[in-house]
């Protein structure tokens, strides 16, 4: 197997190290990236203006809530920025940072790896596609080989010519109704997936239908679904007994919207759940026995959720999230399970 040199171990981007010094993981956050991809010109003129504003003080409140139509609020590009936020988690007692951007959305290997010297973290670094908004212009002539060969090359030798290594397959693109391109990379991504021993992560379609649908296609072409993230639950799937359902599969359920509590969502009509009720739904899932699938994270990829424009920053699941988890009855073990032996299972090559 190509990768067999890291086998057991969480390949960062300095290098691989061993899984067991991960410690505290957040599995699914942005430091560097760019998602205009998502941005939503509004049609007003009075807003049209505001979606072109920084974001400041005096627009805060609406770049909140409309936080897809500000085209700056999209945009992770500051590395001094992306330094002192993450060492807000680092001295909050985190450890390891996976950054989920993948390509599309301005994946940048070596602003990670300074990042990761600056703070003294373990940052791992994403590979593949992001949704068929942000695929290149040639995505139709790119065959599936050729992208499991692009995957390969990243977490094997290296971005371009960087020789900085991705350690996860994601996150991998999908949109509700599901693209033709956005197929062919799921399946190149579990191809890869078998080739390497990564982990894979799946950004699925906006449809309580969309991660079953894509669970089946990867069963299908032979992916390891318990080496699998299913990302953003919280936004995807509202009834219980379908979260059971995608549980079952083997994936791992991952909720990563933590401090986004606006219930307003401008992708889909859907209320967004608040932290409270994330939380109720992962004791439900710690009642059915899935607890060793659990994965938690923010998902932050707007400034207005950065401390420096006023949001709750990296650290917010160790300092406000932990001691309401211990409230609401889980034990310390279950935290620890979630937050540092799922993911190091998960972020170890096979």
């Amino acid at each position: 197997m190509a990768n067999a040199a890291v086998a057991g171990m969480a390949q960062t981007v300095l290098g691989p190290v061993p899984a067991e010094a991960l410690g505290v993981t957040l599995t699914h956050e942005h430091l560097l990236v760019d998602i205009s991809c998502a941005f939503i010109e509004p049609a007003a003129a009075t807003e049209k203006r505001m979606a072109y504003e920084p974001v400041s003080l005096e627009n805060l409140w609406w770049v909140r809530y409309h936080w897809a139509n500000n085209l700056d609020n999209q945009k992770l590009l500051d590395e001094p920025t992306a330094v002192a936020e993450a060492m807000r988690y680092k001295l909050a007692g985190g450890g390891t940072i996976v950054d989920a951007t993948s390509i599309g959305l301005a994946r940048d290997p070596t602003g990670l790896a300074r990042i990761a010297r600056a703070t003294g973290l373990h940052i791992i670094m994403g590979a593949g596609y992001y949704v068929a908004a942000a695929h290149p212009p040639d995505m139709d002539d790119k065959t599936e080989d050729e992208i499991t060969q692009e995957i390969i090359q990243d977490i094997t030798v290296g971005v371009g010519q960087t020789g900085i290594r991705a350690g996860l397959i994601g996150e991998i693109g999908c949109s509700w109704p599901w693209q033709e391109n956005e197929k062919k990379v799921v399946r190149a991504a579990a191809r890869a997936q078998r080739e390497t021993g990564a982990p894979l992560m799946i950004h699925p379609g906006r449809d309580p239908e969309a991660p079953l649908e894509i669970v089946r296609e990867l069963d299908k072409v032979g992916a390891r679904l318990r080496r699998t993230i299913m990302a953003h639950i919280d936004r995807t799937i509202f009834d219980m007994g379908a979260v059971f359902e995608l549980a079952g599969t083997g994936v791992y359920v991952e909720y990563d919207l933590f401090g986004q509590e606006s219930s307003f969502y401008p992708f889909s009509p859907i209320d967004m759940p608040s932290d409270a009720q994330r939380l109720a739904q992962l004791q439900e899932l710690v009642v059915k026995g899935y607890l060793e699938q659990i994965l938690i994270a923010h998902d932050i990829c707007t400034k207005t959720r950065l401390i420096r424009y006023g949001g709750h920053g990296y650290d917010h699941l160790l300092r406000n999230i932990v001691p309401r988890m211990r409230r609401k009855g889980f034990l310390d073990e279950h935290i620890h399970t979630v937050m540092v032996e799922n993911p190091k299972r998960l972020l170890s090559f096979a």
